[in-house]
């Protein structure tokens, strides 16, 4: 597919990178850095303003997808509702438009297809969105959901003195609707087996039906009934959003935000919630906020290393977990190297929004999870899907890639070896990214 990439920054460069060995990639951006930055990779890079009509005229051509992900809501518009009207039969083009002003989104993904935008993400809302799942369950640094909420994925850490460590894997007795798609261990990914034996401050990913996922949280300590202490710090539109999420949640929240108009405007509309006008660096004010009987504190400012900074600082205070924004991904496994829990990234939304438009019919959804080192993918199967039909054990599926959870008819099940899947099952894949291009093979 030829595919436009208007912005070069943060979210169009790892766009561009996942993108660029099976596609024709064209990016546009005015930043000569950031031209020269993406020039790097095996792709077409023009010097400009994506919403230039002369520009978009002259590389639109034969494209099928073009996604703008400027700074600017405004031109990431424009450009979307431009190239719709220069590509006559427009049905052939798909736009997709990251925006960020709550005024033209409110939710993490829509669609606002009579304008001339397929897709609009909001990385800040889907970035909320992740937290809040994560809060949802407190002995989880990742969660999410796939075929309608009928399969869920949790990723725990399993503490140094966990019953577990130097246990092989089979003892941990999962329910037959449960099951360990990945360990994390360090830079290693491991797709583990039942004589795989569990190490302290191993990532252990499991995938299961929500009603049996209970007994896994109840296995990494989860207490029930009792109300998690929350505090947020910073209230732009992430920190905003995320404590609308969870202001009518069994949680104590409090958020702090350095600007005192911005701190008046949420007080004002989150009246349940204490709203602290301060810097969420001053170690005075977290002791005296009693920091150190938070469960859990994220820090969502727009500095990664303000950040890295406050979460540090809970950490050391005594906080149990903490979460960190980071908008560029090289800090991401950094953070978490010293000691930041989960530490999440809000380009990854419009990275997946754009791979599902790019990888055809048939992907539901994605999920990213340890940064960029695997994913989690729900296909749903047609008639031509090489996977239809026979026996998992005779299916050439790649290393590195496992079917975890197949969705027939409303059950959830996890295949063994004899499963047939039939067309229309809804199949939830966790895969090294070098097995990706093998495993989509398979469900085309």
């Amino acid at each position: 597919m030829k595919i436009i990439i208007i912005g070069a920054g943060e979210v169009g460069y790892h766009i561009a990178k996942a993108l660029y060995q099976t596609n024709d990639v064209v990016v546009i951006d005015q930043n000569e850095e950031a031209c020269e930055r993406v020039d790097e990779l095996d792709v077409h890079v023009l010097h400009g303003n994506g919403a230039n009509v002369s520009i978009l005229q002259d590389v639109l051509e034969g494209a099928g997808l073009l996604v703008s992900v400027t700074g600017s809501d405004e031109v990431n518009i424009v450009a979307c509702m431009a190239s719709k009207i220069i590509v006559k039969d427009n049905n052939k083009l798909k736009t997709v438009a990251r925006v960020s002003n709550p005024d033209y989104i409110d939710k993490p993904v829509a669609k606002r297809s009579q304008i001339g935008i397929d897709i609009m993400v909001c990385p800040e809302l889907s970035l909320a969105s992740e937290v809040a799942r994560i809060l949802a369950i407190p002995s989880a640094i990742d969660a999410d959901y796939f075929a309608g909420g009928k399969v869920e994925m949790m990723e725990f850490v399993v503490p140094d003195d966990h019953v577990l460590v130097d246990k092989p894997m089979q003892e941990l007795h999962l329910a037959n609707c449960c099951i360990v798609s990945a360990l994390f261990r360090d830079s290693e990914v491991i797709i583990p087996h039942g004589k795989d034996i569990i190490k302290g401050n191993d990532h252990i990913v499991v995938i299961g039906k929500p009603a049996a996922m209970k007994e896994v949280r109840d296995m990494f300590g989860e207490k029930v009934g009792k109300r998690s202490k929350v505090m947020i710090i910073g209230g732009g539109i992430v920190g905003f959003y995320l404590a609308k999420l969870v202001a009518k949640s069994e949680f104590d929240l409090k958020i702090i935000e350095s600007d005192k108009e911005r701190s008046a405007a949420i007080a004002e509309e989150l009246p349940d919630v204490l709203v602290l006008n301060g810097d969420g660096t001053d170690i005075n004010l977290l002791k005296e906020e009693g920091v150190s009987e938070m469960d859990v504190v994220i820090s969502v400012t727009n500095s990664d290393e303000k950040n890295l900074l406050c979460s540090l600082l809970a950490k050391q205070l005594g906080v149990k977990k903490v979460i960190a924004r980071s908008d560029r991904s090289d800090y991401v496994s950094l953070f978490e190297m010293v000691g930041v829990d989960s530490a999440v990234s809000p380009r990854q939304a419009t990275v997946n929004e754009v791979l599902k438009l790019t990888f055809g019919q048939g992907i539901e959804s994605i999920a990213t999870i340890e940064g960029e080192k695997a994913e989690i993918v729900e296909y749903t199967t047609s008639k031509k899907s090489k996977i239809v039909g026979k026996p998992l054990k005779s299916v050439k599926f790649p290393a590195g890639a496992i079917v975890s959870m197949v969705v027939h008819k409303g059950n959830t099940v996890v295949p063994r070896g004899e499963y047939v899947i039939e067309e229309g099952d809804r199949v939830v894949v966790f895969s090294l990214q070098s097995a990706n291009a093998e495993v989509e093979k398979l469900f085309k």
